[in-house]
């Protein structure tokens, strides 16, 4: 059987390969091992915000911190390896015979920012996750948010062949600062033009329902089989039909923890052939 200083020492090994500040405290709340400089035994009260506050009894939850993060940190370094490795084959292929070089360089330059896209998706999800990043403060008029999105990204939908629609009450307000509102359209709205497929409308409206406010993104292309609905907002996760997408596959991950850390909730429908909805709901004022 393992004693407390086995465990201890078992805690001390955890917290100093942890990339993220750690404090663990025993039921005293004295400090049993620390990354932020908290020496050992010394009794504390409030610790800093940005760090993961955890207690002796606790040790399955700090096993399984360690394990997340193992498999977050897995998972970025394979998704960051596919845009190289094309790079590094494109810059190869210009140094054959009759290579079309600024062809090669122009796809080049599609796979750097495909790379950069992925790190500030990451980046952006790490300052959300650590509280850095502010959600919810006041509420933003939706409507003109959600047009500007749709007409930033027109010729995108354009070049997609997929028609893009937006409506709904001017006078809803969502709990969202602009930035966070402009965050979750642009996901949803980018994830239609992407997946949906030639021929597509994606309709974006905002309204009341059930007494609920409602931010909605609808499309009518090829949607996604019933199994695959609850996996859409992982991280990284892509249906069959997105496997070779160029997106970073955090998208809908993001919109999920904006949504829920601004008191809401967000629900995906669809099946193949009949389009993909996703649906954010929040608490009306």
């Amino acid at each position: 059987m393992v004693n407390e200083e086995e465990e201890a020492e078992r805690v001390r090994a955890l917290v100093e390969t942890a990339a993220d500040p750690v404090v663990v405290l025993d039921d005293e709340r004295r400090v049993v091992a620390s990354n932020v400089g908290l020496p050992p035994g010394r009794r504390v009260g409030d610790v800093a915000d940005d760090a993961l506050v955890l207690f002796m009894g606790a040790l399955p939850a700090l096993s399984a911190y360690e394990e997340l993060r193992a498999g977050f940190t897995a998972a970025v370094s394979h998704e960051l390896r596919t845009p190289l490795t094309r790079l590094l084959v494109l810059l190869e292929s210009t140094t054959l015979p009759d290579a079309d070089v600024e062809e090669l360089v122009d796809q080049a330059r599609q796979e750097i920012q495909q790379a950069r896209e992925l790190i500030d998706d990451v980046l952006f999800l790490g300052e959300l996750e650590t509280g850095r990043e502010v959600v919810s403060l006041g509420r933003t008029v939706a409507l003109p948010i959600l047009e500007e999105v749709c007409r930033l990204n027109q010729e995108r939908a354009l070049h997609a062949e997929v028609t893009l629609d937006i409506g709904g009450d001017p006078a809803i307000e969502l709990p969202l600062r602009s930035r966070m509102l402009r965050v979750i359209a642009e996901n949803l709205v980018q994830n239609s033009i992407r997946y949906a497929g030639p021929a597509s409308t994606c309709s974006v409206s905002v309204g009341e329902e059930d007494g609920a406010l409602v931010l909605a993104v609808r499309d009518d292309g090829a949607g996604v089989r019933a199994s695959e609905l609850p996996r859409l907002f992982e991280r990284f996760y892509r249906a069959d039909q997105a496997r070779t997408s160029r997106g970073t596959g955090l998208g809908l991950a993001i919109v999920k923890h904006v949504v829920n850390a601004a008191g809401g909730t967000v629900d995906a429908y669809s099946s193949p052939g009949n389009g993909l909805q996703v649906v954010c709901r929040f608490p009306a004022a």
